[in-house]
């Protein structure tokens, strides 16, 4: 690593640490955090409630944030992501899964990708290759993930499979955090994520595995419990890696969060990280579950 480059890091480290304010032992401002968290809980909740077309609102709302964000963090590597071209194909394909499911899905990402290429070649050749390739990246990840939302949004009790998939996964982080917090002494991946521990990835598996037991047969006709708490013990190490992913992209760069639009979490994708990775295994579990 360049004398440059340690500098960088140690600038983030610094004012990570001034911007912290009263944190907690797994360093965020807890309060902060839980309150920014119900509100998007009441956001997400909320528009389920309202009407699905509501849900896919907010759901294309999150991929454009999403697109932002990661375009702004790839920039701090010198990759410049096409933001119009990306942030458009993300909502045509969360909007096409939607309305005629997979094969739509796939063929407004194949139709984003080539206007990605032809975006980015009229503003000229110079980078242009490493450019449409973060733009690429950007589309998979989170945007073409984000679509197996609307997949599952689209099927017979999309709103509760939508609710199930969400509760479990936010679970995780809720039971990884506190039993990581008060018994976590073996790290995980020290490199990536020092205040992860293996006790935290035990508790996140058995908190999961206990609310998806529970929700499952309660909220999805031909659910039972052991397929739920299944689906919550495969749900904790996916959502675990997702967020890994993430601190893992944000460290190659140099950077703490994603953005700072919202307080105590710092991004939407520092949120999102681990609802991505596990929404396509969600979709695709609880069709077997409850299939239609």
């Amino acid at each position: 690593m360049t004398p440059p480059e340690n500098a960088t890091r140690r600038s983030v480290r610094a004012q990570a640490g001034a911007a912290g304010g009263s944190t907690s032992r797994a360093g965020r401002n807890l309060p902060v955090a839980i309150g920014t968290g119900v509100a998007l809980g009441v956001v997400a909740a909320g528009s389920l409630i309202i009407h699905p077309v509501a849900f896919l609102a907010v759901v294309c709302v999150a991929a454009v944030v999403a697109v932002w964000e990661m375009r702004q963090a790839l920039s701090e590597g010198g990759l410049f992501a096409p933001f119009v071209p990306v942030a458009v194909g993300a909502v045509s394909l969360v909007v096409a899964g939607y309305l005629r499911g997979a094969e739509a899905m796939v063929f407004a990402a194949t139709l984003t990708v080539l206007a990605i290429i032809i975006w980015r070649v009229a503003d000229g050749l110079t980078g242009a290759l490493r450019d449409i390739g973060a733009g690429a990246l950007v589309l998979l990840y989170p945007c073409f993930l984000i679509g197996f939302a609307a997949l599952m949004l689209s099927e017979p009790e999309g709103r509760w499979r939508i609710f199930v998939f969400i509760l479990i996964t936010v679970f995780s982080d809720i039971g990884g955090y506190a039993v990581g917090v008060l018994f976590g002494k073996h790290p995980m991946a020290p490199r990536l994520s020092p205040k992860k521990s293996w006790e935290g990835m035990a508790g996140s598996a058995a908190t999961c595995a206990l609310v998806g037991g529970i929700a499952v047969p309660l909220c999805l006709d031909a659910g039972q419990w052991w397929q739920g708490a299944l689906l919550g013990a495969l749900t904790a190490p996916v959502a675990t890696i997702g967020d890994l992913i993430e601190s893992s992209l944000k460290r190659n760069l140099g950077i703490k969060d994603m953005s700072n639009i919202l307080p105590g979490h710092g991004g939407l994708m520092d949120r999102l990280d681990s609802l991505v990775l596990v929404v396509p295994l969600a979709w695709f579990a609880l069709r077997l579950i409850a299939p239609y």
